[in-house]
């Protein structure tokens, strides 16, 4: 146990080490909130599109929307990266960070999209038809009443998303990227530190507490906006 604890110490002051860390945590941190920042915003469409009301020229759009949420969550994600790595993004010299950011946010895009949809379709409807009747059109409607209501209903599920991502985001290394998993399995191999069991160990240290750090803020604005339920 006291070389376990030693170990950790000569991982935290060597700066070789510590550096190979921080340059791995960084690229996870950007794979991760890049392609969530991509998973929400095509989400966000693909989920008003599957809402959108029944007519001749909703149907195609619907119809490549649910495909595209059918096949992308039918299929692990270590398939799909394979995939953008050495099929549709074989290009010599494209940036590999990008391909990542590409492939974990089309993933991310796939769950976002139901769980705004879920969201969407969990106000009661009879709230639409009360505007309607008031002679409020659609879109203000939507706005005003649907996406306000619909948006505290997701957050929860929102957090349970990126967290997913950031986790999901440890097989890059399987393509080759320098990710906190390979920073720290780099460090494990070393002379040095002869071990797997610390780097990982404190690899795992970085995961738990970005998570935790995540998980906070989520609570928090959920108990915001249910003070704001109650002033209301």
């Amino acid at each position: 146990m006291n070389d376990f604890f030693e170990k950790v110490v000569e991982l935290f002051t060597t700066p070789r080490y510590i550096e190979s860390l921080l340059h791995g945590f960084l690229l996870t941190m950007q794979i991760a909130f890049f392609a969530i920042i991509i998973g929400l915003i095509l989400g966000t469409i693909i989920a008003l599109v599957e809402t959108a009301r029944k007519s001749r020229w909703m149907v195609v759009p619907k119809f490549i929307c649910q495909v595209y949420v059918t096949v992308i969550r039918g299929t692990p994600m270590a398939l799909q990266l394979f995939i953008m790595f050495f099929v549709i993004f074989a290009i010599r010299g494209f940036p590999q960070i990008v391909i990542a950011i590409i492939a974990f946010g089309l993933n991310s895009a796939a769950y976002t999209a139901e769980v705004i949809r879920s969201g969407i379709q969990s106000v009661d409807t009879g709230q639409t038809e009360a505007g309607l009747a008031l002679g409020l059109s659609r879109w203000t409607i939507f706005r005003r009443i649907v996406a306000p209501q619909a948006i505290k209903n997701v957050i929860p599920a929102l957090g349970n998303e990126v967290i997913t991502v950031i986790k999901e985001t440890a097989i890059v290394s399987m393509v080759g990227l320098y990710d906190l998993n390979m920073a720290a399995k780099d460090i494990g191999s070393g002379q040095n530190m002869s071990s797997y069991i610390v780097p990982m160990f404190v690899a795992a240290l970085f995961y738990l507490v970005t998570i935790y750090l995540i998980t906070f803020i989520v609570k928090r604005i959920e108990i915001r906006l249910r003070k704001s339920d109650r002033r209301a």
